[in-house]
């Protein structure tokens, strides 16, 4: 990829909002998919990011819904929730350039696979996942808080993709002031950010509280500890390398955190609306059954909240 790289972005919320934000900044091509109110405003208004780490700023992106998305994106960022990814199957089979990354950037382990069952034949799905706190704060408006942006990302086990082709989209990242980092194991990096954002999500939504509750000594913080040590029992189960000090990893991030800050999880089960509970409770739980893990922190939490189906 020499020639200046033409980004989609699939799912313009708060992850997704964040990264077209940061590369239209730095100059780069950047098409956003988005719907209903918020891609009315983003058409008329522009795109207005509120960031910790960039400012202010209204951005014109072109915006559209993925139906009527008619152009070619040498890289599609996957960012819509992962309920929702059938959703895009049509975007997937159309928007790819010839030997087109896609690169899903969601809270859920093992969308890589999935994503490449539904996209054409000369795109390929990496895995990646994200750390940051960012939503959609008004229709047409990202608010980004706190210092961290990573973005780890790199082709699954099995896949040929030329290293050349990664790197060009780390530079561009990193020239927009996101952490890009290409990882040696991705299946295990995505499984250490599922460890941490069910934990984290799943204390917020069972207390419903902000994150400074869950940064203090108490049963919120217990509950988090839990969650965090059996969800790495699992991935040890499951023969994932996640590292020793899984569990403290995963408190050194919650304590960096905004402490006003709350999940996306506890915002969407506050409205009413569809959440990824399935995929960071129930499918936890799941795996745990399979894997032989008694997993009574997260059978806790799912007391309260109902099984979907």
């Amino acid at each position: 990829m020499t020639e200046k790289i033409n980004y989609l972005i699939a799912g313009t919320g708060g992850v997704g909002g964040s990264i077209a934000g940061f590369l239209a900044l730095a100059g780069k091509n950047v098409t956003c998919i988005a719907r209903g109110a918020h891609l009315q405003a983003i058409r008329e208004k522009g795109l207005k990011l509120k960031s910790d780490l960039k400012g202010t700023h209204y951005l014109k992106i072109p915006a559209c819904t993925s139906e009527e998305f008619t152009g070619k994106a040498d890289v599609i960022f996957v960012c819509v929730k992962g309920y929702s990814i059938d959703s895009i199957a049509g975007l997937l089979q159309k928007a790819p350039h010839k030997d087109a990354l896609i690169i899903p950037v969601l809270n859920v382990y093992g969308t890589g696979d999935r994503i490449q069952a539904l996209a054409n034949d000369g795109a390929t799905a990496l895995d990646g996942c994200i750390y940051i706190v960012s939503f959609v704060s008004a229709p047409g408006e990202i608010t980004q808080m706190g210092k961290i942006f990573r973005l780890i990302y790199g082709a699954r086990k099995g896949t040929n993709v030329p290293p050349e082709k990664i790197r060009a989209v780390q530079a561009d990242l990193t020239e927009s002031g996101v952490k890009a980092i290409i990882s040696d194991d991705i299946n295990r990096d995505t499984f250490i950010k599922w460890s941490y954002i069910s934990a984290m999500a799943l204390t917020g939504a069972y207390f419903d509280v902000p994150m400074w509750e869950i940064q203090k000594a108490g049963a919120e913080r217990d509950v988090f500890i839990g969650l965090s040590t059996e969800s790495a029992e699992i991935g040890r189960k499951m023969n994932i390398p996640v590292p020793d000090g899984l569990v403290a990893h995963n408190l050194k991030i919650l304590d960096s955190l905004d402490p006003d800050s709350t999940a996306s999880l506890q915002k969407d089960i506050a409205r009413g609306h569809e959440s990824e509970i399935n995929d960071l409770l129930f499918k936890m739980i799941r795996m745990g059954e399979k894997a032989g893990v008694q997993t009574a922190t997260y059978q806790k939490v799912a007391a309260k909240f109902c099984a979907p189906g």
